[in-house]
């Protein structure tokens, strides 16, 4: 048999799902496991988006649809935008997909040729870095530090931009450290990337997702969105992971080639899950604010049980659902301690390394599961803690 593409050797083997498999493999022999290594909310779908999505596919709405997306979701998409950013946005400007994986390919696919560069944050959700290798670029890190919350430095930026940069990969708030991006920051991105004219991709899908002020976006810097990619969804918004619902907000340009991709990859998205949408949107949105509630307490729970830990600190995340735990004085490798803690306490969480370079000697926990399992899981940590020998503590 003929050798299999190298660019499917440049695409990660998604760490989470690979610990949440072993964990499941543990439950499988009777072991008791807290999940914290899967970003996905534990909460139900809203009533009101499940009985949505009934009266769809009771209506008939089970049919090939425009490649574009249904025109009545984009026109709610570019409503609430205008609501939340204050800006115009065109509803032929969007372009829905199923889920937000589709974009991050579309995007590192009608920007970069071969011999390009691409530029992610490390650490960094393990896709950016492989679509811009899967399209024949070099991915190139900026180095994001924990001394500093993680918040982007702007000179590093700078001095990682080359004459073969073409593509700038943003994701505030950010996966997996829950930092977000400063309107100062974006302004400096604004003016970096008109001098040396990059295409920007803007991962947002956490933006309802905040602690704090909301989150700026993109899209709100003329000079920034006309040369941008914004995208988001409804997987964490509206608890909808299983549905793969996403889209992009597009410039001019990319608009067709975005269509052309999606249409030759997966024809349309699902259209009674984009009629379903349509309510996400356009009614109250009660849902998420409780939702978000509940995770802030979980949040201050968290990080407060890991700043009491010898050898562990943890910044408070701005917004997402991830606390990145630096773990570097406890003595253990990342990789070795994530697999102490599955496999002889029953607490999946995910090694930092997974994230990058940057992301070595910190560990993931996904505030997704009940209060009741935190504590549990914080417990069950706190004791492998007290019995390892190596704590450094500063």
């Amino acid at each position: 048999m003929r050798e299999i593409s190298f660019r499917v050797g440049e695409l990660p083997s998604e760490p989470a799902i690979q610990t949440f498999l072993k964990a499941r493999k543990l439950e499988s022999r009777g072991a008791d496991v807290v999940h914290f290594e899967i970003g996905e909310p534990d909460f139900e779908t809203p009533v009101h988006i499940r009985e949505a999505l009934k009266h769809a596919v009771d209506g008939g709405q089970t049919h090939y649809c425009d490649s574009q997306g249904v025109r009545e979701l984009r026109e709610a998409i570019a409503d609430r935008i205008g609501t939340v950013r204050d800006v115009d946005v065109d509803p032929g400007s969007i372009v829905v997909t199923p889920g937000l994986r589709p974009v991050l390919f579309y995007g590192a696919l009608v920007t970069l040729h071969d011999g390009d560069e691409g530029i992610y944050c490390d650490p960094a959700f393990a896709a950016f870095p492989a679509v811009i290798r899967f399209a024949g670029a070099t991915a190139v890190a900026v180095p994001l530090h924990g001394d500093t919350g993680f918040q982007l430095d702007v000179d590093e930026l700078r001095r990682a931009v080359t004459p073969r940069t073409r593509l700038l990969t943003l994701n505030s708030p950010h996966n997996p450290t829950g930092a977000v991006l400063s309107e100062e920051d974006l302004r400096a991105i604004e003016e970096i990337a008109c001098e040396h004219d990059l295409f920007v991709l803007s991962d947002e899908t956490y933006e309802e997702i905040y602690y704090e002020d909301r989150p700026r976006s993109v899209i709100e810097f003329p000079a920034l969105r006309e040369r941008s990619i914004v995208m988001s969804g409804f997987s964490k918004t509206y608890c909808m992971t299983g549905w793969r619902l996403g889209y992009a907000v597009l410039p001019p340009a990319l608009i067709e080639p975005f269509v052309r991709l999606t249409a030759n990859s997966v024809s349309c998205t699902n259209t009674f899950v984009q009629h379903a949408a349509v309510a996400a949107l356009r009614d109250s949105q009660s849902c998420v604010h409780e939702m978000v509630a509940q995770f802030r307490r979980r949040r201050d729970v968290l990080v407060d049980r890991l700043n009491r830990m010898p050898g562990v600190s943890c910044h408070t995340p701005s917004g997402a659902f991830y606390a990145f735990a630096d773990v570097s004085g406890l003595g253990l490798p990342d990789e070795e301690l994530a697999r102490i803690l599955l496999e002889e306490a029953g607490v999946a969480a995910l090694a930092g390394s997974a994230f990058g370079a940057c992301g070595r000697g910190y560990l993931r926990f996904a505030y997704t599961t009940s209060m009741d399992n935190i504590l549990k899981g914080m417990d069950r940590m706190e004791r492998v803690v007290s019995s390892l020998p190596t704590i450094r503590v500063a």
